[in-house]
């Protein structure tokens, strides 16, 4: 498919044709036959943009999360969550209300993020890009599939529908929900599962909750395991050293539920599973920023969450396909937010950024009642599939 005219994300790097790309790619695993409109693809990928709560926009950037000047350079930082926030202030000894911009300042780039970093906190160097390194990384199938075992369950019927297809969703942030927000608009029964200690922001989750149910429960209990076993695929979003800590690696999880459709989301991919990273962090080190720098000097950012976003479909076409190809096979598809970067990286760039879109966002966007709260969200990027009304976090049973 080609688009009637360019996806309204100006930017130095092709971010619009990743995110046409990545949509048409989940349009087509299920089905579709029409293209998608580019300036709701736009709003989409910019979908925290038009979200209001009771009319009002949340503020979605946390006060430590951003670019911090060190003594050689910058780091980037991201402490939307608490326990994220709390560990960059203990890292550099800082009071709840100290300016930190001297704590940044008066030290160098690789000495804050082994600090930050050591206190379980999120920091990484800015960096230019390593072309040498990209190139490596896109010798790597974009989406990877592994076949992890035999099975004796079928493939679905290829009408691309995911009606009655149970999904079991391990995933937060933007990534993996994007995802599981596609797969329930495509007709499958999304039941996110969230950890009772570890509290979402609520604008995150309204911001892609759409058609899922969401309930709490610890991945150890008995219950969690029976919801494991009678599911047709799994979404995994946390770190992967962290899911095999748990019993939770894909390997283990093929072997307790052959034929299950395991899809795997990392920030930096397999061959760091014990790092924590987010789409933010990943554009900066991986050399993105700068880049996107209007001075050649301060790092920039990309028009939207572009990584985080073209994953999401990415996998979500992924599932959709290794569903109607996992008969006999228990199929494992995996991609991460650094791989996602290099093919960025690897595609046709401008000079400048380009001018900002005269389309109007606004005529993208609907309004649902989320329990007591009234949400205005992005509608649907995939023609003829439109969102159901998210649902309140934690406010389900977590049952089939």
């Amino acid at each position: 498919m080609a688009p009637p005219h360019p996806v309204p994300l100006p930017s130095r790097l092709a971010t619009g044709e990743l995110a046409w790309s990545s949509v048409v790619s989940a349009v087509l695993a299920a089905g579709g036959a029409h293209a998608p409109d580019p300036d709701r693809i736009a709003a989409a990928y910019r979908s925290a943009e038009l979200l209001t709560i009771d009319g009002v926009a949340p503020n979605v950037w946390a006060p430590l999360s951003g670019f911090w000047r060190t003594s050689d350079g910058w780091v980037r930082t991201h402490a939307n969550y608490p326990h994220h926030a709390s560990a960059l202030r203990r890292a550099l000894e800082l009071d709840d209300d100290q300016d930190p911009v001297a704590a940044f300042s008066g030290d160098s780039s690789a000495s804050i993020v082994a600090r930050i970093t050591a206190a379980d906190g999120l920091a990484v160097p800015v960096r230019g890009e390593d072309p040498a390194h990209d190139a490596a990384l896109r010798r790597a199938r974009l989406i990877d599939t592994v076949e992890l075992g035999p099975s004796s369950r079928g493939a679905i019927a290829p009408t691309g529908w995911l009606t009655g297809i149970r999904v079991l969703d391990l995933t937060r942030v933007i990534a993996g929900p994007v995802c599981t927000r596609t797969l329930a608009a495509l007709g499958a029964d999304v039941l996110r599962i969230d950890p009772p200690h570890l509290p979402e922001p609520e604008w995150q989750h309204l911001d892609s909750g759409h058609g899922k149910r969401s309930a709490l429960l610890d991945a150890g209990s008995a219950r969690f395991g029976e919801l494991l076993d009678a599911a047709d695929v799994v979404v995994l979003g946390y770190r992967p050293s962290a899911l095999a800590r748990r019993g939770l690696s894909p390997e283990a999880i093929a072997e307790r539920n052959p034929g299950i459709v395991i899809a795997q989301l990392s920030a930096w991919g397999d061959d760091e599973p014990e790092r924590r990273g987010f789409d933010s962090l990943v554009q900066a080190e991986s050399g993105i920023a700068m880049i996107e720098s209007a001075d050649g000097s301060t790092p920039g950012v990309l028009p939207a969450q572009a990584l985080d976003h073209s994953a999401g479909y990415l996998l979500a076409a992924a599932v959709s396909m290794a569903l109607r190809r996992r008969a006999g096979r228990t199929l494992l598809v995996r991609t991460s937010l650094r791989r996602v970067a290099a093919e960025l990286l690897g595609m046709p760039r401008t000079a400048s950024a380009g001018a900002p879109t005269s389309d109007d966002p606004e005529q993208h966007a609907e309004e649902f009642r989320v329990g007591d709260r009234l949400v205005r969200t992005v509608r649907s990027a995939l023609p003829g599939h439109p969102f159901s009304a998210p649902r309140p976090w934690g406010g389900d049973e977590p049952s089939w």
